[in-house]
C-alpha cells in the first residue's frame, strides 16, 4: 500500500480535501492533503462518526 516516510508529498493538494490530521504523513503542514487518492471506511460504517480516512499513515519521526 503506502510507504512510510517524513512526508508523502505526492503532489498537489487535493482540492476539497482538508486534513486537520498533523502527523499524517500526507498532511502539507498547511491542512491539506498530497495523497494522489482518499479512501474513506469502514464499508459497514452507518454514521459520520463510524468512518475513518483509510489513506492515514503516521508520519516517521526522526
Amino acid at each position: 500500500m503506502f510507504e512510510n516516510s517524513k512526508k508523502h508529498s505526492e503532489g498537489k493538494p487535493i482540492k476539497g480535501i482538508a486534513c486537520n490530521v498533523g502527523n499524517c504523513a500526507y498532511n502539507d503542514g498547511e491542512c491539506h492533503c498530497t495523497a494522489q487518492k482518499v479512501s474513506v471506511g469502514p464499508s459497514y460504517a452507518k454514521s459520520c462518526t463510524d468512518t475513518v480516512c483509510a489513506t492515514f499513515i503516521p508520519e516517521a519521526e526522526g
